[in-house]
């Protein structure tokens, strides 16, 4: 039973998923919380996860670690994306088996569904039809830990739950435009054109293709709501239900920010899946939706940044 002692280990705590979930477990006032950072911990070893988890005994476990980032480091280190992710995830998952935690939450990207799926995304799409290209490996990676927790539930009655969020943004985001996720690099780069008195910003792609995005406070809350509740289904998608085309997020970025440049769109870049909402309704049978707005969330996550920023 998870209670306000129980003891939580949360793997990738220093970044934006991780972080938002140890920030939420603090407020509602959790206290045996277990971190360690990458410098002292490295997650692609077996061995040295194993030997952790055995010497540390936790309870609960959530996997927040993974390498992400977007279409043009997936593209440039699919090696990377393919072989970090599954040795992070296979260590993390069998070694919490093999020291006897019950209940695990293992987090990946609505990006494991098939390039061109029915919308809205239903769970019940993976492995339905081709991935989208420009980030396959991550997608494989993460679809392998989902099978992987499915099989160790049905093998071992374990409760290893899979939660596939939309788009992600928040406090701790990655704003380096080599590797960031788009909406990260929309704030990045607009403000930077204001800073600077430009008058205009680059966008890659037509711009049209839609994403949903979500607050990572919502997807903290998400993880802690189905953390220990017992579930018929082990992949549970998590949402907002919101969506807008990029063009549509760069244009409320601009108002919000107030640069009132120009928008140029460069075509020859990929644009990636073209439309991409998931179905939350099993999260919503359940109990959980997500309930922070675009607005609200945006306001604090840029003030946050702008604070980082004169540091």
């Amino acid at each position: 039973m998870l209670k306000k002692k129980s003891k939580i280990y949360i793997s990738g705590h220093n970044g934006l998923v991780g972080s938002a979930i140890l920030r939420r477990l603090k407020l509602q006032g959790y206290k045996n919380l277990l971190t360690i950072s990458k410098k002292k911990l490295d997650l692609t070893n077996e061995k040295k996860v194993f030997n952790f988890i055995k010497k540390n005994k936790p309870e609960f476990v959530i996997n927040a670690a993974a390498k992400v980032g977007g279409i043009l480091d997936n593209n440039s280190k699919p090696a990377e994306y393919i072989y970090t992710n599954l040795s992070i995830q296979q260590n993390i998952i069998h070694a919490s088996f093999k020291n006897n935690v019950k209940n695990l939450i293992f987090l990946g990207s609505s990006c494991i569904y098939p390039r061109d799926a029915k919308q809205p995304i239903k769970e019940e799409y993976l492995l339905s039809g081709k991935l989208e290209k420009t980030n396959e490996p991550y997608a494989i990676a993460k679809i392998a830990g989902i099978k992987m927790c499915e099989s160790y539930n049905l093998q071992y009655g374990t409760n290893y739950k899979c939660l596939m969020p939309c788009n992600l943004y928040g406090p701790n985001d990655n704003y380096d435009l080599k590797t960031s996720h788009f909406f990260a690099a929309l704030i990045s780069k607009i403000h930077q054109a204001k800073i600077k008195n430009k008058k205009k910003i680059l966008l890659w792609g037509t711009g049209e293709p839609k994403r949903e995005l979500m607050h990572v406070d919502d997807l903290a809350d998400a993880c802690i709501f189905f953390l220990e509740k017992k579930t018929n289904h082990p992949l549970i998608n998590i949402g907002s239900g919101r969506e807008m085309k990029i063009i549509e997020y760069a244009k409320f970025v601009m108002k919000k920010i107030g640069f009132d440049g120009k928008i140029v769109l460069d075509k020859s870049k990929p644009d990636g899946t073209p439309r991409k909402i998931i179905d939350c309704k099993i999260a919503r049978a359940y109990g959980w939706e997500a309930k922070i707005t675009l607005d609200s969330g945006f306001d604090l996550t840029y003030s946050i940044y702008c604070k980082n920023k004169k540091k």
